[in-house]
């Protein structure tokens, strides 16, 4: 069964909550603070160890690597969220809608470790603010929304990261440019006139060779609660500050169980890999321009680990669309979308229009965003 974590202040008996900036546990009733418990040694030894991913492909691996855990899926977005403590109802993080936990449990796998929060709400909050205002066309009640200090969720999103060794056959061909003069016919004051004229041209010869690369922790989001413009777009993450998984981390903050298949997240993994070895397939290949036209790769030694990083989350309703922000916990990176007030478009086109600089919008309305 999955143990149902409590924070209690020594002090009071309110709930503790993590503080990010003393990276301790605080009472915001009576201020009081507490030391994080210490990780035994066994949770220490097992936090950055890779899993085989054979094995948890084929859902073979040790007992104590899942647990049963208590979630909620949003009806709306399909987020998988786990309450912490003592919260059992509120409005989904990701597209503002109530959910209310589930009371059935299922086995899923343990997140091995975590990078704890080092941006307060209040940083995020700033950091969102900042943002908002700058855009232009932004309707005044987002812009009233943000001045209201309205809260955001503090969640650990899910992420699988991959290990590999790959070694990577290909053939291909090696572009090498040179140039040619040639005389050309061109019109000049109702004649004709004879000019040379440089052009480049490109010489193309076979090419076959390997290339290896070992990659460690290629990052694949595991949540299909956000879209992937957000989610992936997410990718300043100093994964050396991991810590073992301790709920402590949890404590006032909720997370999110993976939604996103193990076997699945391999397949992006790969994606990712392919992208860098055709990069250094082109730079084995050399030349001004190059071909692939077959590309083998072998994986070895391929390994996984199941991790939690921190992000704060705003959703904001708008003509009956959802627009959500999310900004990284730990370096502060903001990635949000945005809605647009037609009532200032339109003014702003009238006095563009009369100022004769309404094309200017039409043809590039990203220099006013």
């Amino acid at each position: 069964m999955q143990q149902d974590h409590r924070w209690p202040c020594d002090s009071c008996g309110a709930d503790l909550r993590f503080d990010p900036s003393r990276t301790r546990l605080r009472c915001e009733h009576c201020g009081s603070e507490q030391k994080l418990a210490p990780t035994p040694s066994p949770s220490l030894a097992r936090a950055f160890d890779e899993q085989d991913l054979a094995r948890g492909l084929r859902q073979d691996l040790p007992a104590q690597t899942s647990a049963e855990s208590r979630s909620t899926r949003c009806p709306n977005c399909g987020a998988l969220v786990a309450f912490q403590g003592a919260n059992h109802a509120r409005d989904c993080a990701f597209c503002d809608t109530p959910v209310v936990v589930d009371t059935g449990s299922q086995r899923r796998l343990k997140p091995q470790a975590l990078l704890p929060f080092a941006l307060t709400q209040t940083q995020a909050r700033d950091s969102l603010k900042r943002w908002l205002g700058s855009l232009w066309f932004a309707p005044n009640p987002l812009l009233q929304y943000t001045r209201a200090g309205r809260e955001m969720t503090g969640i650990y999103l899910p992420f699988w990261t991959f290990d590999a060794a790959t070694r990577s056959h290909y053939t291909g061909q090696r572009g090498d440019h040179y140039t040619e003069t040639r005389a050309v016919t061109v019109s000049v004051n109702g004649g004709h006139e004879s000019r040379e004229q440089t052009v480049q041209k490109t010489r193309w010869s076979l090419a076959a060779g390997q290339v290896e690369r070992r990659f460690n922790d290629v990052i694949v989001l595991g949540s299909t609660s956000l879209p992937p413009h957000l989610g992936e777009a997410l990718t300043d993450w100093d994964l050396t500050k991991l810590k073992p998984y301790s709920p402590d981390y949890l404590a006032g903050f909720q997370a999110e169980s993976h939604t996103v298949p193990l076997a699945t997240a391999n397949q992006t993994a790969h994606q990712i890999m392919t992208r860098q070895i055709e990069t250094d397939v082109r730079r084995d290949i050399g030349g001004d321009a190059q071909r692939i036209t077959r590309l083998d790769t072998e994986y070895t030694q391929e390994s996984f680990k199941h991790i939690l990083l921190p992000v704060w989350v705003a959703a904001y309703n708008y003509r009956g669309k959802t627009y959500r922000f999310v900004v990284n916990g730990d370096s502060g990176e903001l990635r949000g979308e945005r809605p647009y007030s037609r009532w200032k478009i339109g003014f702003t086109l009238l006095a563009l229009a009369a100022l004769g600089l309404g094309a200017l919008y039409l043809n590039d309305p990203a220099l006013f965003n």
